[in-house]
């Protein structure tokens, strides 16, 4: 007869059943060329959460839980004793011990509903730390994926990114209760069980438990490190799969663009169809290991019964000490039977948390200078000093790079696609640190300062304007935490939003979509200047923050941007030279190089590369013009 469950705190009644995606998540690969890491380096990392210096609270839950698990432990060893009084008291000649028998019953019952109720008293403790334990890490590889830089973001994928971080969290609630309410029960519960053998049945029957245990954890380890390998083929090609679909999905107007669903969806089933076949694989390694298992535990089981019942026959033992020995045995067979699920549990849930550890591991390209103090703008002078940088080593983009722009001036930085232009405004706002020459804001180096306070003083309207799924008034806000509604209001005003906005059903409640797509290009541009006027920061960029509109949009915008740049340090990034002609200087980058500088009247006059591009462009509105002469006109 078995005994109570005393698995962890999920429930599993029949886990060695259980398909192996219900009981734990899946593992997160190792690289092929890289050693799976040190169990212990792990835990060690892993543990800070579960014993948190500043959370008295949670450290006293866990005491309370292991307490509980304790007394869970010593409730279930006694059942097997109340068990064995009963059956002895119904022995025959021991009629006259039916109310001795019938308490002892009512004994053990007890011990069953004391067992259940300990072991949620230790679930009903424990929730809180191990909740704590998930958020807390997830908030640290969160806020350390945006310490990130760019680069790394350009590189990374959605999807995989994504994936790694919800294994890594959901890898720790589990790994927590099988830690602490598995294996440490397990040990103290083999202890207890080889002293009761070694009391009543003597020295042989403790070595071949402890024989049969040893067994027991080699063949599971042997088999499960030949399925671990399965799995990471497994879970590769489902990382590989979620990323096809993240990356199809985030890109659902391309692929409409060019009638690509059949092509998404023949992707997406090669993913899935290569992650069902390994799947197969590895969900059929179970069977090997369960076989395995039974086949070690019911030998014992058989051994033991056979030598119980062996001694029974020649006087040695009761009827109620062979009961003894089942029931034991059973409750310890329990655990054991989880125990290669636990063993693959943990060793993938190290793997999983290794892979979000190396999240947090990677270095952030760009970081603050020891003893780095704030920005402080004066006037909002922005100097380029000889500034040499490139995105590859073997590659410069910019070659000795020199430009000023005094205060309250404006800047155009035009040229051909390719010649740094972008480059120049991701530079000012540190998103990569140059590799020669120093930026300067009023004298300050930037590298010098601290990045927060460096970008809290420079605004940016760019070309392509992504906005957060959410109400139209918090994509405002988000220039300004803390903005009322009055200054949300009075920034879209600015921005010839405002009346747009309150003729919606919803107003400024009204949800943009999945990045905005709600919203036409002009309204997301006059969205993302009203955010950077809300924030009305001294040092402006404007990053062709018209290139993608019409032409009807484009110049009902300039007006605003017009208004918006004035009093401001301003540096346009632009293609089309119609909206540069009022800037007080402009130069014309050629391979990275300054090739012409000045007013949009001299370098025309210049007759240079500039005048080229202008009768170029020149050309092509007019040429536009007159097709739109020559469409009919409806009646």
């Amino acid at each position: 007869m078995s005994g109570p469950g005393i698995c962890c705190g999920f429930r599993l009644e029949n886990a060695e059943r259980a398909p192996t995606w219900a009981l734990m998540p899946p593992d997160n690969p190792a690289a092929p060329d890289k050693p799976t890491p040190p169990m212990w380096a792990t835990l060690r990392r892993f543990m800070i959460y579960l014993w948190p210096k500043d959370a008295p609270a949670l450290r006293a839950r866990v005491v309370v839980a292991m307490l509980a698990v304790l007394a869970s432990k010593a409730i279930t060893l006694i059942m097997p004793f109340a068990y064995k009084g009963v059956i002895d008291r119904m022995a025959p000649g021991m009629q006259a011990g039916a109310l001795i028998a019938i308490a002892l019953v009512c004994a053990y019952a007890g011990a069953r509903f004391g067992g259940v109720l300990f072991d949620n008293l230790r679930n009903v403790a424990f929730e809180r730390v191990g909740q704590e334990a998930t958020r807390r890490l997830a908030e640290h590889v969160f806020i350390h994926l945006h310490r990130l830089s760019l680069r790394f973001h350009l590189n990374r994928k959605t999807g995989a990114v994504t994936k790694v971080i919800e294994r890594g969290t959901k890898s720790i609630d589990t790994m927590l209760y099988f830690l602490l309410f598995n294996i440490a029960p397990t040990i103290i519960e083999l202890t207890a069980v080889c002293v009761i053998f070694f009391v009543k049945f003597g020295p042989g029957m403790v070595a071949a438990t402890l024989a049969m245990v040893v067994v027991y954890i080699w063949f599971t380890r042997m088999v499960t490190e030949w399925r671990n390998q399965l799995r990471r083929d497994m879970v590769d090609l489902d990382t590989d799969a979620m990323a096809h679909a993240v990356d199809s999905l985030l890109n659902f107007e391309t692929v409409k663009y060019f009638s690509a669903e059949e092509r998404e969806a023949r992707r997406y089933s090669d993913a899935m169809t290569r992650y069902a076949r390994a799947a197969v694989k590895s969900e059929n390694s179970l069977a090997a290991l369960n076989i395995g298992q039974a086949l070690i535990t019911n030998l014992m089981m058989a051994g033991a019964m056979g030598y119980t019942v062996w001694g029974w026959s020649k006087g040695q033992f009761t009827t109620g000490d062979v009961v003894l020995v089942n029931t034991l045995l059973a409750q310890l067979f329990r655990p054991l039977d989880m125990l290669g699920m636990v063993y693959r549990t943990i060793r993938q849930g190290l793997i999983d948390m290794e892979a979000m550890f190396g999240l947090i591991d990677t270095p952030a390209e760009i970081v603050d200078a020891p003893g780095a103090q704030s920005l402080h703008i004066r006037a909002g002078e922005v100097q380029f000093q000889d500034v040499r940088f490139g995105y590859d080593p073997d590659r410069e983009i910019l070659h000795g790079l020199s430009l000023s722009i005094p205060a309250g001036h404006t800047l155009a930085i035009v040229g051909p696609t390719g010649a740094g232009k972008s480059t120049i405004a991701r530079l000012l706002y540190r998103f990569y640190d140059v590799q020669g020459g120093r930026i300067t804001i009023d004298g300050q180096d930037i590298a010098q300062v601290s990045q927060d306070s460096l970008r809290a003083q420079i605004g940016i309207v760019p070309q392509d304007m992504v906005l957060f799924n959410d109400t139209i008034a918090y994509n405002i806000a988000y220039g300004r935490e803390g903005a009322g509604q009055a200054e949300i209001e009075a920034a879209a005003r600015g921005a010839a939003i405002h009346d747009f906005i309150v003729s919606l059903p919803k107003g400024y409640q009204t949800r943009v979509g999945e990045r905005g797509l709600k919203l036409s290009g002009g309204e997301k541009q006059r969205v993302a200047i009203a955010r950077t006027l809300l924030k009305d920061p001294p040092i402006l960029i404007l990053d062709e923050a018209t290139s993608a509109l019409d032409s009807r949009t484009e110049a009902s915008i300039q007006q605003v941007l017009r208004d918006m740049v004035q009093m401001r340090t301003t540096i346009i990034v632009a293609h089309r030279l119609s909206t540069v002609v009022d800037a007080d200087e402009i130069i014309v980058l050629e391979q990275g190089r300054i090739a012409e500088r000045g007013t949009h009247a001299a370098l025309v006059a210049r007759g240079g590369l500039y005048a080229q591009m202008w009768a170029q462009q020149a050309q092509e509105r007019e040429s536009d013009d007159a097709d739109d002469a020559a469409e009919p006109i409806d009646a």
